[in-house]
């Protein structure tokens, strides 16, 4: 799960609004909502034309909102062919699609590359698995289960990026493999949360359910505060960074899990094992392109400490593990970025 707060952030409120506070002559506006990538969202800027900042606050609303739907493997939408659809037309058909969803399957054929298979959006079919056991248990906890070894194997077998047909030319994606599903959950949010900082006109702090990228620094100057929260659950945050533009990430073992005989199980999911990731509680990732944190959380995630940093030094950016027994490791450029 990403999980981080941003100091300048609200996420206690029960509906949608938008307002400004402070008692600066540029005070701080917050306009949230709950209905993109199933989690909250919050859009923050410093300024006193609170007019401009809630008309561009709603055109990253909507650009999400259809980031939302396209990328949905799990719902149908009425004129809308989604990755859903992609997924249902497998071994039959290719698919016309959105550019939205070509350029992200290439870029996540590109991150399958980069971290040596550690995300790969063609493992659908192990993670169903995981996500039906998972949703399973959070319904009815006496029923809470893993899922079965030989269910896992059969699924492994239909993994392949390769039969992930592309087709830019055309407009198409083909699954070619009729039993192989995708899931970009890894990846798509940040891919979105990207797009739209791209074309975001102003300097704006977006956190989409943790996953938080800057736009440039508040009131043209002054860095923002991210906070990167403890898994105990405790109000201490485990560090507070200086982030003047970019994305911060953090994937951890301990928000989206469920218990099976008093052991939890987490939703990242090593495809070699087939089984959740057991290195580390958490790693936090800074770097410019938010989709790229994405995908690079979540491999360092999985990685042990060495070939973690190996990956980042490739990929570019920062990063913090907390490993099991709270012991804190840092790339070389991370500890500048705390704030005093």
């Amino acid at each position: 799960m990403k999980r981080i707060i941003a100091f300048a952030v609200a996420l206690s409120l029960l509906f949608a609004f938008a307002g400004c506070s402070g008692t600066t002559e540029k005070p701080s506006c917050t306009v949230t909502f709950w209905d993109v990538f199933d989690t909250v969202t919050t859009i923050t800027a410093v300024t006193d034309d609170r007019e401009a900042f809630e008309k561009q606050a709603e055109a990253i609303h909507q650009a999400l909102w259809k980031y939302h739907q396209l990328f949905d493997i799990y719902q149908e939408y009425d004129g809308i062919t989604n990755l859903k659809s992609v997924n249902d037309a497998a071994g039959k058909a290719p698919v016309a699609v959105d550019a939205a969803i070509i350029r992200l399957l290439q870029d996540c054929k590109q991150y399958y590359q980069l971290t040596g298979g550690q995300v790969n959006v063609a493992a659908g079919s192990i993670l169903k698995l995981w996500h039906d056991a998972r949703e399973t248990a959070l319904h009815d906890p006496q029923q809470a289960s893993l899922p079965e070894k030989s269910a896992l194997q059969e699924a492994a077998r239909y993994t392949d990026i390769e039969k992930l047909i592309i087709d830019e030319e055309k407009g198409t994606v083909f699954l070619s493999d009729e039993k192989m599903l995708l899931d970009v959950g890894a990846v798509a949010k940040g891919w979105a949360v990207q797009r739209v900082a791209e074309n975001a006109l102003g300097s704006f702090l977006i956190n989409v359910g943790g996953n938080v990228c800057v736009t440039g620094p508040k009131d043209g100057e002054i860095p923002w505060t991210v906070g990167v929260n403890n898994p105990d659950g405790s109000s201490n945050y485990l560090h507070r960074l200086s982030i003047s533009g970019g994305s911060v990430v953090t994937s951890g073992n301990y928000q989206r899990y469920y218990m099976v005989n008093e052991q939890s199980y987490h939703h990242i999911i090593q495809l070699e094992t087939m089984m959740p990731g057991d290195l580390w509680q958490a790693v936090t990732v800074v770097c410019p392109d938010s989709a790229l944190a994405d995908a690079l959380s979540t491999a360092l995630f999985l990685l042990p400490l060495e070939e973690g940093k190996a990956l980042l030094q490739r990929a570019g950016g920062e990063a913090f593990w907390l490993d099991n027994a709270n012991n804190r490791f840092y790339s070389d450029g991370f500890p500048a970025l705390i704030k005093a």
